[in-house]
């Protein structure tokens, strides 16, 4: 089979070196890259460098083997064009289908996945300018990562720093494995111009300073429900509990402790979302009073005794009483015994679109990267998902969802 053929796009940004990484993982996976660099990004990494790791010839004119009309040619092969990273410039330039260089000519004739990494200074990437292009280029279908929050140039630190390469390069993948590299076909992500909201992980209940009540759940599912969508465009917002997984790129992700937290987290987010997939295991319940000293033994033997109040059934809320008319909301169910019997009475009960159920324990689902799950909807249907990669329920996932959105028309 050929090579996917996958274009990089550099623009002059203090970023531009670690493109060297995504360049590295992209051909080393098997992808033929060609770079395109600007001027300015050449400023930052020469030449040789990108045409070294590449393997293919480097140009950034379009008056550069003018017979090959490279202008045209090298979008029009693409089966996927990222921009990383991708200056304030860049995205201006492309919201406005400027073209005075190579790369910015590529994009205007490429009708493959374009992907934009962005990297630049928190007061530019918030700036309304460039708000408007990123929206404009999301309307399109172009996916435009959210940048990470770090230390950017200088001493300063916020908003703005470039995705890890690792993660740019996930949502590179799964961006070419959903479109299957149908070449010449246009293919906008399914989930373009749409806000969705996942939880994922587990929350804790204090006790004292030093203890809490937790759950085993690790956030994997969540993470991967968030790459997914992610990749297929849409503008998402992670609420996550306790993972300690590195943040995904492309993803806004708001960090929470417990519960109440979780809850106050996901119903700020969820004002202006299309679908919210409650992903996390939030705690039943918490203790009734935390104790500001440690907790500690009695000298008779004897065992404190906790008392427990319950937490606001969050899922139950957000179906109740939606933000948004037409708002899709997704619960997720761990059961141990009568699995499904159990999963549609909780559907019933909770008044959600549709019930993600998978039977847990100490060594099932939990912490590993497999699942395997039953889809159960409102309107009866049932979805089977076999036992796999975590990402294959995420895509399946939001397959379900697609068709329950409501119009944007």
């Amino acid at each position: 089979m050929a090579k996917p053929k996958v274009v990089l796009g550099v623009s002059g940004g203090i970023a531009a070196y670690k493109a060297c990484e995504l360049l590295r993982r992209l051909t080393e996976s098997g992808h033929d890259v060609r770079v395109v660099p600007t001027d300015s990004a050449l400023h930052f990494v020469g030449e040789a460098t990108w045409s070294a790791l590449s393997g293919n010839p480097v140009s950034t004119e379009v008056w550069e083997s003018v017979h090959e009309v490279p202008h045209v040619r090298i979008g029009q092969a693409a089966d996927l064009v990222v921009v990383a990273p991708a200056t304030a410039d860049m995205l201006a330039k492309a919201a406005h289908g400027l073209a005075d260089d190579l790369l910015t000519n590529t994009l205007l004739t490429a009708r493959c996945p374009v992907v934009f990494a962005p990297a630049m200074h928190t007061e530019m990437w918030e700036h309304p300018a460039t708000q408007e292009n990123v929206a404009t280029l999301r309307r399109r279908g172009a996916v435009v990562i959210e940048p990470a929050v770090g230390r950017l140039t200088g001493v300063d630190t916020g908003k703005g720093r470039l995705p890890d390469p690792a993660e740019i390069f996930e949502v590179c993948r799964n961006i070419l494995n959903r479109h299957g590299l149908a070449r010449g076909a246009a293919a906008a992500p399914d989930l373009a111009g749409r806000h969705v909201v996942v939880s994922a992980g587990g929350t804790r209940e204090p006790l004292d300073p030093v203890r809490y009540l937790g759950n085993r759940s690790s956030g994997k599912q969540g993470y991967a429900l968030a790459k997914a969508a992610a990749a297929r465009g849409a503008r998402v917002t992670l609420v996550e509990a306790n993972t300690g997984i590195a943040d995904p790129a492309g993803v806004d992700v708001v960090h929470v402790g417990t519960a109440l937290q979780l809850r106050e987290a996901v119903l700020k987010a969820v004002a202006d979302a299309d679908a919210v997939v409650m992903a996390a295991a939030v705690a039943d319940f918490r203790p009734a009073v935390y104790a500001a000293g440690k907790i500690k033994k009695k000298d008779d033997g004897g065992a404190p005794t906790v008392e427990l109040v319950r937490n606001p059934d969050i899922l139950a809320e957000l179906a109740a009483d939606r933000a948004l008319p037409g708002q899709v909301v997704v619960g997720f169910a761990a059961e141990t015994d009568d699995v499904l019997a159990n999963g549609r009475e909780k559907l019933r009960r909770k008044g959600c679109d549709l019930l993600v159920v998978n039977e847990v324990g100490e060594r099932k689902t939990f912490g590993s990267e497999e699942n395997e799950a039953v889809v159960l909807a409102s309107d009866g249907a049932e979805t089977p998902v076999p036992y796999g990669p975590k990402e294959a329920l995420a895509e399946t996932v939001w397959d379900l969802i697609l068709p329950r959105l409501r119009s944007t028309t």
